[in-house]
Order: C-alpha cells, then structure tokens, then sequence
C-alpha cells in the first residue's frame, strides 16, 4: 500500500485553488484529492487490481458533496474490498448493473419471461389458467414492482383477500406459481435468492376434495337422467363421449376430428394435449364411434368435433358437462371428472387387470421402459375392455336408449 500521509483538513482543501494544470493533494492510503484546472474537487482512490496488479484509480465522489467524514467511509470500504481481492471498480460497477436491472426486471416481467419456458411443459388450457390467475390476482398490485422488491410480507398482504373467501386451492396454485418464478429469477442470475420459498406456511392447507362420483350400481340412473335431461345436444353427447373413453375433462372438449382415425378406429391424443405429457391412444369401440356419427352434421365440416356454441371455431367448455350434471340433479353427487372413477371402479370389480385400467386412465407408470412396453402390449386388451365397459354403459340404460345405441338402429337397451 502507498505510503501513509497526513490526511487533509477542511481548511486544506478549501484553500486549494485551481492551478494551469490539475494536481492531487494526498489523503493517506491511496486516497488524493485532485484539483481540476475548473476547479473543481474530486477524492481518488489509486490502487492496485487484485490478481492482474495493474494501477488504476476509482472517483469517489466531489467535495463538498463527499465530506471528509463522509469518504472517510467510503474509503474503508473500498480497502476492505481490496483486503478480499474484489476489485472496487467492478463492484461498483455490477451493484450499478443489479440496480438497473432491479428497475427493468418487474415481477410481471419476470414471470411472462419464465411463463414463455413454462407453456411448453403444460397444454394451452392449463397455461391460460395459469397466467389468468397471476392476471387477476398478483399482477394488479405487484406486477410493476422490481422482483428484488417482492418478499414474503408484501405477498402475503396481496394473497390474504384470497384467502380470506376461502379459495385456499387458489392459494395454494398462486404460491406455487410465485415460487416457481422466483426460482427462475435467481436462476436466470436477476436475484441472489427466493424470497418467497416458505410462503406456503402463511397459509392454511386446502381441505383436499375428491371428486364426486357414482357408485355402479347407480350408472342406470346417470343414463335414465342423462335421456330425459333437457340439454345442449353437444353437451349431452359430449359427456356420453367422455363417459365410453373414460379420458379427462379437458381432453374430451378438445377432440378434433383429425385426432379420430376411422381404419384403426381408435382416437389418438397428442402430448400436448395430455396432463402428463405423453400421447394418448384411446381404443373407439362401435358405441364411442356412434356419437360421433352424431356430432358429424353438426361439427364435421369444423376442426373441433365439440365446438363452442358462441363461437363454433373453439372448442366447447370443459365446464358444460358440470354445468348439465348440476341441472340433472348430481350436485355433489358426480362430476365429469367424476365418471372416470365411476368407470375405473366398475371396470377393477369386474376383475379387469389393473394395468390395463391404469392405461386407459392415461395414469403414467413411473418405469419408462416398462410404460413403453405396456403401451403397445396392452392396446388390444384395452380394446376389449373399452367394449366392454361401452356395453355395460347400453344395459345400464335400462331399456332407454342412449344417444350411441339410437343412432345404432335406435335399439332400446335393457
């Protein structure tokens, strides 16, 4: 280090004038003041960078603005940076770079940046739910907020009007979503940290909730119901559809004619479209294919083979067939998510094998090789067990008939 030196007074520096040529009084430990040829007063740090050990030299401030006192702080700052190899120039430089980027790099910024990554790993109607719900209830008071501002408190504030209506699974989902882009802030190198990473625990859980449904011997009183049931045709064929291919919600009001092939009769779901992620086949059996044969005049002519009443280019909501299962009289009874348990627990005390069931559930096996294995191995059982789980569903209309088996020479079924 450069050799200690008096440091200067007040009554030193004021009486420094301007000279032709600028010129530098010493402070003691690398620190001067340098006197420009305007007059000016600015305090220099000259030091050696850590490593290279080049000289250079870092302003600090001017005087007055910067006191004697005043670098007298900053100097011991910069020489404990030094006593750590951090070069003081450069820390200054990155904490400018943070500071910047802490004014660019908004919660809402952040999160369209990492909902870009995020919609490619979800299909298009799950990604809509999850932006619309950052949309309604974190972006009007956070999303202009730099990130490196956002913590635990201040979320919490803005989530407990939720809260406070009971939507604690909306709760839970916002948690999980705000932790999610954190995590791919600091990965993305915009903060040093995730804030927000015990949240959860200012919350309280959500009761889980399964979803309603019937018992098997109570499927004659669905299909009676569903008969006589005062409904839009495609909703009624579309929970019929959903019933005989045992498939989600989502991914029976997003069937596309395309995806139907009528030489294999069997309707393939692509990955994107499945909430695992992982194309699905679904075996068609002679019912399954009779509905569409309804929808055809309707939607044939359409890419989708529900379309949304209201704009026939959509596809139909996935929320119809709750709707017309409420006016039916299955409040709290059943669900359309609910008919796959319907089927799955017919079709297990009927002594199908599990596996088989688990396949036409789209329940993923763990094992990749031995899903693989299964996924091709299983497809003609599954088939003769769609058949047959489509017959069970014709007897159980107890000598009504169904909208499969009219269009199949309107047969009653007993």
């Amino acid at each position: 280090m450069p050799k200690l030196a008096a440091p200067l007074t007040d009554i030193q520096i004021r009486h420094a004038k301007p000279k032709d040529k600028e010129y530098s009084l010493s402070h003691g430990q690398g620190l001067s003041l340098r006197v420009r040829t305007s007059g000016t007063k600015e305090w220099v740090l000259r030091y050696k960078r850590p490593f290279t050990g080049i000289r250079t030299a870092i302003k600090l401030g001017n005087y007055p603005n910067l006191s004697i006192r005043d670098v007298k702080d900053e100097h011991i700052n910069c020489l404990n940076l030094l006593a750590k190899d951090i070069d003081p120039l450069e820390d200054r430089t990155s904490k400018g770079r943070e500071e910047q980027a802490s004014k660019i790099n908004t919660l809402e910024l952040v999160a369209a940046k990492w909902f870009e990554v995020k919609k490619t790993k979800i299909t298009e109607d799950f990604a809509k739910d999850v932006w619309r719900s950052l949309d309604s209830h974190i972006f009007p008071r956070l999303g202009r907020r730099p990130i490196s501002q956002i913590d635990a408190p201040i979320v919490i504030e803005v989530i407990n009007p939720v809260a406070a209506r009971g939507n604690l699974e909306t709760v839970k989902r916002l948690c999980q979503r705000l932790n999610e882009i954190m995590t791919f802030a600091v990965n993305s190198g915009v903060i040093h940290h995730n804030p927000l990473s015990g949240i959860r625990e200012g919350f309280a859980n959500p009761v889980k909730k399964h979803n309603p449904t019937l018992k098997p011997d109570q499927l004659p009183m669905l299909m009676s119901k569903l008969n006589y049931a005062s409904i839009n045709l495609t909703t009624r064929v579309m929970i019929e559809w959903q019933l005989h291919t045992m498939v989600r919600p989502l991914e029976s009001a997003g069937t596309r004619w395309e995806e139907i092939n009528f030489d294999h009769n069997t309707w393939t779901i692509p990955l994107e479209r499945m909430k695992k992620k992982r194309e699905h086949i679904v075996p068609l059996s002679s019912q399954a294919l009779a509905l569409l044969e309804v929808m055809r005049p309707i939607s044939g002519h359409r890419e989708y083979v529900f379309t949304s009443q209201r704009d026939p280019l959509r596809h139909a909501n996935q929320g119809s067939p709750n709707v017309a299962l409420k006016r039916m009289g299955f409040k709290d009874m059943l669900t359309a998510h609910g008919m796959r348990a319907l089927a799955s627990t017919t079709l297990n005390e009927e002594a199908f094998d599990y596996d088989i069931i688990e396949m036409a559930l789209a329940h993923i096996d763990p094992n990749e090789t031995r899903r693989s294995y299964n996924h091709a191995k299983y497809l003609p059982r599954r088939r003769v067990m769609m058949d047959w789980w489509s017959n069970r569903i014709d007897e159980a209309a107890t000598g009504k008939m169904s909208m499969a088996a009219s269009t199949r020479g309107l047969r009653a079924v007993n």
